[in-house]
């Protein structure tokens, strides 16, 4: 019904948003993510994809950043089990790179960490969904928690993440590991992996 809206956000809250377009005020479901980042950009114009959701008994919308945060939740909802708030729970916790690493990993434990996702649902979430996602695309680009966008991955943080899974780590583990860790333009392999592995362990 709705690709996108731009507007001010008039009302945050945890869990929905209030946006403001030409005068007129939409509902629209968010995740504590996009809540997080719309608190520190209010009274700003910000663009929200859309996803409207019909049913017999209500009309609702979920709002995302960007458009992978949307094509994840399409995703999401295509498995038994997981539904509206399953999916908005699990994009609470967990950037669309770190799902998909958290897939391709087979890693249901950290799916299952997302309130309402149990261990057989998150199973159910890998098995539907692995053959959609392709290792190479999540390690062109990473996800830096400061500014919520999408940078060129540094080889030395995909070296280390190598290393990480060589000694037994999952995928998933390895790059929020990483990513956790406070990595600085000028580290390479060797000092990326010691940051990591204090963390990790």
């Amino acid at each position: 019904m709705y690709a996108y809206m731009i507007g001010e956000p008039a009302v945050i809250h945890n869990d929905h948003l209030v946006l403001e377009v030409n005068h007129i005020g939409y509902n629209i479901h968010i995740t504590l993510r996009t809540a997080s980042f719309l608190t520190l950009h209010q009274h700003e114009q910000v663009k929200i994809f859309t996803y409207t959701s019909v049913r017999e008994d209500a009309m609702q919308l979920y709002g995302f950043l960007t458009m992978e945060e949307l094509n994840m939740y399409k995703q999401l909802i295509t498995v038994n089990g997981v539904g509206p708030k399953g999916a908005m729970a699990i994009l609470d916790i967990l950037s669309v790179k770190d799902i998909q690493l958290a897939i391709l990993s087979q890693d249901s434990k950290t799916l299952s960490k997302a309130s309402g996702i149990g261990g057989k649902t998150a199973e159910r979430i890998i098995l539907d969904l692995k053959s959609r996602i392709r290792m190479e695309d999540v390690l062109d680009t990473a996800v830096h928690p400061s500014s919520g966008q999408e940078t060129e991955a540094n080889p030395c943080e995909t070296e280390a993440m190598e290393a990480l899974v060589a000694l037994g780590y999952s995928a998933s583990e390895a790059m929020m590991a990483i990513r956790d860790s406070g990595v600085a333009a000028s580290d390479d392999t060797e000092a990326i992996l010691k940051k990591a592995l204090k963390i990790i362990r």
